[in-house]
């Protein structure tokens, strides 16, 4: 008992030596006898100055850093080059004549830039007996009036509604809402990657693209009624 009690006032006294230590960083510079005398263990070969392996823990702390800056780096190249073909993308759209060409214009860019092994865009009624009419849409009904992106694994009973025959199968998925103003929709991007598309994975930049997706198709629609 009285060896566990010392064990304890040691390790109360190392933590109160080192917490002061934290406070007063300049005291080994103000009391240079008192580093030399300090060597901490380095491995099997011996010991180093504490001043040595104060550099050695900074050097591991600055190639942490590095490492994490040049993740940040690449992530931010990432974005930019998705924003590029985002604003490509709504190239594309703003010149489509017709829902068709804006549909294929999809497609392609899809498939070329954000390698999509299947895109489908499927719009549905906004009337709820007409939606309730439809069996895609009654597969549907949970996503239908959501406002946000919904990825991840993709049920392969509802891979052939949307996607048709596909020589691949669809292993996840990215379902986009459309909001026209007298439809609604999904834009669905699949993968035969079951990681290609996760639930926590960020939406911001697909839902950008719903969106300009949902205005083109309400313009051409208000193109139509007005011919």
């Amino acid at each position: 008992m009285k060896g566990q009690n010392h064990d304890r006032a040691s390790e109360v006294r190392e933590e109160t030596v080192a917490a002061w230590l934290m406070q007063h960083p300049d005291f080994l510079l103000r009391h240079p006898d008192v580093l030399a005398k300090l060597n901490v263990p380095h491995g099997s070969a011996g010991a180093t100055s504490l001043i040595e392996r104060q550099v050695a823990v900074l050097r591991e702390q600055l190639a942490h850093e590095r490492g994490r800056l040049n993740f940040l780096v690449a992530r931010a190249r990432d974005y930019e080059a998705l924003l590029m073909r985002l604003h490509e993308l709504t190239l594309r759209l703003i010149l489509a004549p017709d829902l068709t060409h804006a549909c294929n214009a999809l497609e392609q860019a899809l498939r070329e830039h954000f390698r999509a092994d299947a895109v489908a865009v499927k719009l549905f009624p906004v009337d709820a007996n007409e939606r309730a009419a439809d069996p895609l849409v009654r597969s549907f009904v949970d996503f239908i009036d959501r406002d946000r992106c919904l990825c991840g694994p993709f049920a392969s009973e509802q891979s052939g509604g949307l996607f048709g025959e596909l020589p691949v199968e669809i292993h996840s998925a990215a379902l986009i809402p459309i909001r026209a103003h007298e439809q609604t929709g999904v834009l669905a991007i699949g993968s035969a990657d079951p990681k290609r598309f996760a639930p926590d994975m960020g939406t911001d930049l697909l839902e950008r693209l719903g969106a300009v997706a949902g205005a083109k198709i309400a313009s051409l629609a208000h193109l139509s009624r007005a011919g």
